[in-house]
């Protein structure tokens, strides 16, 4: 039986990102101190690039022990690692870069190739090896930090979409109604297998789809791909800040 979600509220701005990185620093302890290793699946988008400038920054880089943490992607965009939209290239300037993380501790999806099915057989066996999973299992990853789309897709899995139906891959092709379509994804199946899955929502903007999720008054609320993110053996936290929350009528 999946937890309830888990839903935390910090006030805007630096307070979301610093309380943010506690928590993250928190579950890296755990991990380090159980696994001597912390597995992190990375986001795209705005608010996250808040969080990883945060965990660069002097007040917090040095509590963190980076030579135990590897850094994977829970999507990415098909094109170039250095191009504009590239998920691992907003990683690389706000994260990897600025803390000196070793090439050996990124693994990053290959957005470039031609084919992207080729692209997730590659992600796939990088995700297996590097966490010991048979075929028959999904790989377990220590948490996975997801964004949340104002029409409630998550990683790249969106409504409607031929990925959200994926019960065997890892990792598939996904495709984005707007701006860069073909995209590769972690499905559901590793989504809800991590230890840890923490959604970083910011923003007034996003208040509307938040209520929506998190208070369906309907079975519609279901039809979220957000909605179907639920660990049957971890945590599911949601981090918002006050304005993303402002439509909550339940007291967290």
């Amino acid at each position: 039986m999946p937890a309830a979600p888990e839903i935390r509220i910090a006030r805007d701005g630096t307070d979301w990102a610093h309380e943010t990185a506690a928590l993250v620093h928190a579950v890296s302890e755990e991990a380090i101190a159980s696994n001597g290793r912390f597995l992190l699946a990375l986001s795209g988008g705005s608010t996250p690039k808040t969080l990883y400038q945060t965990l660069a920054s002097p007040e917090w880089k040095d509590r963190f022990d980076w030579s135990r943490i590897f850094f994977l992607f829970g999507d990415e965009r098909c094109v170039p690692p250095d191009h504009p939209q590239s998920n691992f290239a907003m990683a690389q300037s706000a994260l990897f870069r600025p803390l000196a993380i070793p090439p050996d501790h990124v693994y990053r999806m290959k957005g470039e190739l031609p084919d992207p099915q080729a692209a997730t057989q590659d992600y796939e066996e990088t995700l297996r090896q590097l966490t010991q999973c048979g075929p028959s299992e999904m790989p377990r990853l220590d948490v996975i930090l997801l964004g949340l789309g104002d029409d409630g897709h998550t990683a790249s899995l969106f409504p409607g979409t031929t990925a959200l139906q994926e019960r065997t891959r890892a990792v598939t092709v996904g495709t984005a109604p707007t701006g860069v379509p073909s995209r590769l994804t972690l499905t559901l199946g590793v989504l809800n297998r991590a230890t840890v899955v923490l959604f970083l929502v910011s923003g007034s903007g996003k208040a509307p789809i938040v209520r929506a999720i998190l208070e369906p008054r309907s079975e519609a609320g279901q039809t979220f791909p957000a909605s179907l993110v639920a660990p049957t053996d971890g945590r599911l936290i949601w981090m918002l800040d006050r304005s993303a929350a402002a439509q909550l009528t339940t007291r967290h």
